[in-house]
C-alpha cells in the first residue's frame, strides 16, 4: 500500500490554517484494494494524542482518495499530525509528521504617515517670525491627536504611525515658546480692531477648509462664504463669526459632537460653539482657542502612551523631510522624463547622515527611546544611503514597490503575492537594515479614491477583500507573510464626509475582528511579540535584495513608467534651487564653519534641504501657491549668509517661480496688471469658458492641484499673460449632483480688468 499527502493532489486545506477554521485532508492510496482503511493521528499542543478515521471519497484511475477533518483550532496552536493506512495486505503504512501552527494567514502593517514642513523665518522673532500657515496647529485638532486616539479605540488593532522631527518641532514650539501663526493672530484680534488690510486677509484665507464637508453642513459658516462670494461687506459680527468657524471647522469630528477626555486628564470640546452657531463675541475665541491648546499639548503624550502599550509603533523621518539620495549625491538621481537635466553635482552625505542623526535625537528626547523605524521623506532610498540608517540604528525603513520593481539587475515582479509581502535585507558594505515595500494600489485607495462614497461600510469590507483576495489566500507554503498599506494620515480626511470617521472605525473594526488578518507594526513583525503569538523575523532570514534601487513613492507626471525622483529634480525650476543651495552649502564650506560653531547657520541650511520645496518648483506638480513656498525657501538659503555675517546674493531676491494672480470665488480678483498670469482656482471640478476682447471662447477643463499642506482639494487652470483689456470666463462645475447653486458652482460671467 502507497500513501501520500501534501501533493497536488491530496492537499491540505487551508494550507495556512486561522483561528476558528476546520482543516481538510486529502489522502491518496494506491493501488484500490478491499479492506483498505486511513487515518489520521494528531495532537493539539501538549493534549493527548487523537485519532480521526478518514473517510473515502473516490476512486480514480489506480488511486483511492480519503478525506479527514480536524479542528476548528484556536490561535497559537501548535498541531502534528501522521497520517497512516492499512490493508490487509501489508498491515500499516505511514507518512513522517506534520505540523502547522494556527494563526493568521497574513500580517498587515498599516502606517499613517504626518507631516507639515517648517512654515516659519526662524532668524526671526514674532510677528515677522510667526508660522506663515496654520496647519500644524490646525491638523493637530483634527488629526495628529484624534487619529491616534481612534486606534485607542480599536484595542486589537495595531499599527505605526511616522511623525517627523519638523512636525514636531513645531508643535513643541507652539507649546513651550509661545509660537504664533497669521491665522491665529488675525483670530485673537478683536473684530472691531482689524485693519483693512487684516480684513481683506481674513477674507482671503478664512474659507481654507472643504468646502462640500468643513463649511457647507454648518449654516452659519455657508452664509459666510456665500456672503463673500456675492461680494456683500462684512460686519465686525460676520468678522467674529468667520474667526471663529475658520477655527471650528478644523476641530475633529469627536469635539465638534461632544466632550472628550484628553491623555492627559483635561476634557476638550468645541460642541457648544457648534450648536450656538452665531453671535460669538471675543471671549468666546479665547475659550476656543484654549481647546485647541489643550488638546496640542495631549498630542506626544498620547503617542508615547500607545507605544509604550505597545499598541502602535511610532516611526520618524530625517529631521526636515529632505530627499537623502539627492543630499549624497544629486548625479547618480533617476531621471526617466524627456528633457529634464540634472543640476550642477550636490553631494553632502554628511549633511544626509545629520538630518537622520538630528532626527534620532530628537525623537529619543521626546520618546524616551531611539526609533527603530523610519519613513524617508517620499519614501526616497537608494543602495548608496543605506549605511546612513544602518549607523544611526535604524532597523527598519520602508518605501514604495515601484522600488522594488526596478532594484536588481532584472527587477522584481511586486503583482506576485510572494514577492512584495515580506520584509527584504538591503545590504551595502558592512550596514544593513530591512526594508518594507508597500502595495501602491491598496494605499492609494484609501489616499485617493474611497472619498466619494456615502456608505463606508461596504467600502472598508471591499478594501479587506482586496486583500485576501490578492493575498492572503494565494499563498501557498507555511511562512509568514506580511503586507504593508503606506500613505498620508492628515491631508485625505478632509475630502471623507465626517472626518472620515466612519469609514475608519469600519475599517479598524473589520481588521481587529478578522481571524486571517492580523495587524502589526513593523517592528512587532520583526521582533515577535510572545504575547500575540508573533514570531520573530530577524534580519538574517529575510530575502536580500540587490541593488537597491533609486527612486521614491511617485512616478513624476510625464515621465517613462517606474518611480523615480524626477519630482525633485531636473526641471529649471527645481535645478536653479539646487544651484541656489549648492551655492549656499559651498559658502558655508569655505567659511570653515560647523554645526557646533555656527548652529544658525547650519540649522538654516538643513531647512533649506527639506523636501517640500523642491515638490512645488517646476511643472509636475503645482499647489496652487507655489509663490509661497518660493519664497520660504530663499528665506531659509539668506538666513544662511545672515548667519555667516556675509552680504545674501541679489539672485536670492529674486523670485525662482513666475507669480501669478490667484483668483477664487472667496478671493476674487478684479485686476491684473499686463503681463501678469491669472490661475483661476476652483473647489470643484469643472470647465472654464474663458475670452477676451480680443480672443474668441475658449473651454478648458481645470486640472486637480494640490491644496499645500492643508490637505484641501483644488482644481486649477493658469491664463495668460494678456495685454491691457478685459478677461471674461465662465466656470461650469462637473462634480456629480451638483445644481450650480453653490458658492463654488456659481456659472455667472467673472470680469477681470487688465490695466
Amino acid at each position: 500500500m502507497n500513501l501520500w499527502h501534501l501533493t497536488p493532489d491530496a492537499p491540505r486545506t487551508p494550507r495556512r490554517v486561522s483561528p476558528g477554521e476546520s482543516v481538510s485532508l486529502t489522502l491518496g492510496t494506491w493501488p484500490i484494494e478491499e479492506g483498505q482503511s486511513v487515518g489520521v493521528q494528531y495532537q493539539v499542543n501538549d493534549q493527548p494524542p487523537q485519532t480521526v478515521v478518514a473517510r473515502w471519497q473516490r476512486n480514480e484511475d489506480k488511486n483511492s482518495y480519503w478525506m479527514a477533518q480536524l479542528g476548528p483550532f484556536a490561535k497559537g496552536d501548535e498541531v502534528r499530525y501522521r497520517v497512516f493506512g492499512v490493508s490487509l495486505a501489508e498491515g500499516e503504512v505511514s507518512e513522517p509528521e506534520e505540523r502547522f501552527r494556527v494563526g493568521p494567514k497574513l500580517y498587515l502593517a498599516l502606517l499613517w504617515h504626518q507631516h507639515q514642513p517648517l512654515y516659519k523665518n526662524t532668524a526671526q522673532e514674532s510677528p515677522q517670525g510667526s508660522y506663515w500657515e496654520p496647519w500644524v496647529r490646525l491638523h493637530a485638532l483634527r488629526d495628529y491627536y484624534p487619529m491616534a486616539a481612534l486606534v485607542a479605540q480599536h484595542p486589537k488593532l495595531h499599527l505605526t504611525i511616522n511623525l517627523t522631527p519638523v512636525l514636531l518641532w513645531q508643535l513643541e514650539d507652539y507649546l513651550l515658546h509661545g509660537a504664533t501663526d497669521r491665522a491665529l493672530e488675525l483670530t485673537r484680534k478683536p473684530a472691531e480692531n482689524l485693519t483693512h488690510q487684516e480684513q481683506e486677509d481674513l477674507l482671503a484665507h478664512f474659507f481654507e477648509a472643504d468646502w462640500h464637508h468643513q463649511i457647507y453642513p454648518y449654516p452659519r459658516y455657508r452664509e459666510l462664504l456665500e456672503q463673500r462670494s456675492a461680494g456683500e461687506l462684512f460686519s465686525p459680527q460676520d468678522l467674529r463669526d468667520l474667526q471663529m468657524w475658520f477655527n471650528l471647522s478644523w476641530f475633529g469630528l469627536e469635539f465638534r459632537e461632544g466632550e472628550v477626555e484628553l491623555v492627559t486628564g483635561e476634557k476638550a470640546s468645541v460642541w457648544r460653539w457648534v450648536e450656538q452657531d452665531r453671535g460669538f463675541n471675543q471671549d468666546d475665541l479665547e475659550a476656543m482657542l484654549a481647546e485647541q491648546y489643550k488638546i496640542m499639548r495631549a498630542v506626544i503624550p498620547l503617542h508615547r502612551q500607545l507605544q509604550e502599550a505597545r499598541q502602535i509603533e511610532v516611526s520618524t523621518t530625517p529631521f526636515y523631510h529632505p530627499i537623502l539620495p539627492l543630499l549624497a549625491d544629486s548625479d547618480r538621481a533617476t531621471l526617466d522624463r524627456p528633457g529634464t537635466t540634472l543640476p550642477r553635482r550636490f553631494a553632502y552625505p554628511q549633511d544626509a547622515q545629520s538630518q537622520i542623526q538630528r532626527g534620532v535625537d530628537f525623537y529619543t528626547r521626546l520618546f524616551a527611546q531611539p526609533p527603530r523605524g523610519m519613513w524617508p521623506a517620499e519614501g526616497a532610498v537608494a543602495q548608496y544611503v543605506v549605511p546612513l540608517f544602518a549607523q544611526a540604528g535604524v532597523r527598519w525603513i520602508a518605501t514604495d514597490q515601484g522600488v522594488l520593481a526596478r532594484s536588481g539587475q532584472y527587477g522584481y515582479d511586486p503583482s506576485d503575492p510572494e514577492v512584495l509581502a515580506q520584509p527584504y535585507r538591503a545590504e551595502e558594505g558592512q550596514s544593513a537594515l530591512s526594508v518594507f515595500f508597500r502595495d501602491t494600489p491598496l494605499s492609494d485607495n484609501i489616499g485617493f479614491r474611497y472619498q466619494g462614497c456615502k456608505d463606508f461600510g461596504p467600502v472598508a469590507l471591499a478594501f479587506l477583500e482586496e486583500i485576501k483576495g490578492r493575498f492572503a489566500h494565494r499563498f501557498q507554503g507555511d511562512q509568514d507573510h506580511v503586507l504593508s498599506v503606506i500613505l498620508d494620515g492628515e491631508n485625505a480626511w478632509g475630502a471623507y464626509c465626517e472626518d472620515a470617521r466612519p469609514f475608519l472605525h469600519a475599517l479598524y473594526g473589520l481588521l481587529a475582528q478578522d481571524s486571517e488578518i492580523e495587524t502589526v507594526t513593523f517592528s512587532e513583525y520583526l521582533e515577535g511579540d510572545p504575547i500575540r503569538g508573533i514570531d520573530p523575523h530577524p534580519l538574517a532570514s529575510q530575502t536580500r535584495v540587490y541593488d537597491l534601487f533609486t527612486g521614491s513613492w511617485i512616478d513624476e507626471n510625464g515621465s517613462l513608467p517606474g518611480v523615480d525622483l524626477g519630482t525633485w529634480v531636473g526641471e529649471a525650476e527645481e535645478n536653479q534651487a539646487w544651484e541656489l543651495l549648492l551655492q549656499a552649502r559651498e559658502a558655508l564650506e569655505c567659511s570653515r564653519a560647523t554645526p557646533e560653531s555656527n548652529p544658525a547657520a547650519f540649522e538654516a541650511l538643513y531647512a533649506a534641504e527639506g523636501s517640500d520645496w523642491f515638490w512645488w518648483f517646476g511643472d509636475d506638480q503645482d499647489s496652487g501657491n507655489d509663490a509661497q513656498f518660493d519664497e520660504l525657501f530663499r528665506t531659509h538659503l539668506r538666513n544662511i549668509y545672515r548667519a555667516l555675517g556675509q552680504a545674501v546674493p541679489e539672485a536670492l531676491q529674486r523670485y525662482i517661480v513666475a507669480r501669478s494672480v490667484v483668483w477664487t470665488f472667496a478671493n476674487p480678483a478684479r485686476q491684473l496688471q499686463p503681463g501678469d498670469r491669472l490661475s483661476v482656482t476652483t473647489n470643484c471640478p469643472g470647465v472654464l469658458v474663458w475670452w477676451s476682447d480680443i480672443a474668441p471662447p475658449v473651454e478648458s477643463p481645470l486640472a486637480p492641484v494640490g491644496g499645500v499642506m492643508a490637505g484641501v482639494r483644488r482644481y486649477q487652470l493658469g491664463l495668460g499673460p494678456f495685454p491691457a483689456g478685459k478677461l471674461y470666463f465662465r466656470f461650469r462645475c462637473t462634480h456629480r449632483g451638483c445644481d450650480g447653486k453653490n458658492a463654488c458652482c456659481r456659472e455667472d460671467v467673472q470680469i477681470v480688468e487688465i490695466a
